[in-house]
């Protein structure tokens, strides 16, 4: 039996993975880091700090869950994307501890973006991992990216990213947890933005701001501020954030099916968790996958399947 190990380390989740690969499974074990009332994030010596602490614990969970075998090999996010200059101290974390069981086990340690794992895991998620061998558009959507991506197939880093889009100013991520601060809610506020909007006895279709397939995304914050100031409901107000988030996709989308073509669209991030904004993406877009709430937000599921994918070679995986 081959077990391929896992580990992302992000500024939301301590994470880690193994995918099983004769029963195609994945077993996962994560943690929030954890946030003081009233905050939006961690710094990354915090980040850093409480990765470093919660890491082992996650560690004896997810191998007290998995089979008794031998580790193939391991896999960790070590930067966010896979461009120059992309770093964040807090993958020190699972770099460090993925190497270290590398160099004691006698394993191939495969380093790869966190962008590409949450790519992977949606790919997987939606029993679509196939199409690491097509061209495909991704949209990776959380607290720190709104980015729209064209992916290819790439012998060395699996899938080959090239940007087609982004946000210009406010992250979607940003705007859900900046509009879930505003009435109450704790960080980050997703989930229970969510709950709230589906309160809501108000539709809203927001007119997105988008230039050149980019998007902005800081007047929804602006507009949410100013509903709650003359008194709108705040079950309105987070259908309106969500809406907005959702039609602003929608829009990248369009333009990157243009310039594209007919290319199958891959969701995947902590904001496309989010069951409204998939919905009413689901209905307008043909080819649209989506991932499990499990395998959206934060998790180390793609960089297990990295490493099985490196180590086994993708034309033998699929």
């Amino acid at each position: 039996m081959h077990e391929f190990l896992g580990i992302d380390t992000s500024n939301y989740t301590t994470s880690a993975a193994i995918y099983v690969s004769e029963e195609h499974r994945i077993i996962q074990a994560k943690k929030l880091l954890p946030v003081k009332e009233g905050q939006l994030g961690l710094r990354q010596s915090d980040a850093v700090f409480h990765h470093t602490k919660q890491l082992p614990g996650i560690m004896e969970e997810l191998f007290a869950a998995a089979p008794a075998e031998c580790l193939s090999a391991v896999a960790a996010s070590v930067r966010p994307r896979n461009t120059e200059g992309s770093y964040m101290p807090c993958f020190l974390c699972g770099e460090t501890a993925a190497r270290s069981i590398s160099a004691a086990g006698r394993i191939s340690f495969y380093p790869t973006s966190h962008q590409t794992g949450h790519i992977l895991a949606a790919l997987y998620s939606a029993d679509r991992l196939d199409l690491v061998r097509e061209r495909s558009i991704a949209f990776h959507v959380s607290g720190g990216t709104t980015d729209c991506l064209l992916c290819e197939p790439d012998d060395d880093s699996i899938i080959k990213v090239k940007e087609l889009g982004t946000s210009l100013d406010l992250k979607a991520g940003q705007a859900v947890d900046r509009t879930g601060i505003m009435l109450g809610l704790k960080f980050p506020c997703g989930r229970e933005l969510e709950r709230l909007a589906c309160g809501a006895d108000k539709t809203f279709r927001p007119k997105p701001v988008i230039k050149n397939g980019n998007c902005c995304l800081s007047g929804v914050e602006n507009k949410c501020r100013e509903m709650l100031e003359k008194g709108e409901r705040p079950e309105n107000i987070a259908m309106f954030c969500l809406m907005s988030v959702g039609e602003s996709i929608l829009a990248m989308t369009r333009s990157a099916l243009e310039n594209c073509g007919d290319l199958p669209v891959i969701f995947a991030g902590g904001v496309m968790s989010d069951m409204i904004i998939r919905e009413h993406l689901a209905r307008e877009i043909k080819r649209s996958y989506f991932a499990a709430p499990e395998f959206s937000c934060d998790n180390a599921a793609g960089a297990a399947l990295y490493g099985y994918l490196k180590y086994m070679g993708v034309e033998k995986c699929l």
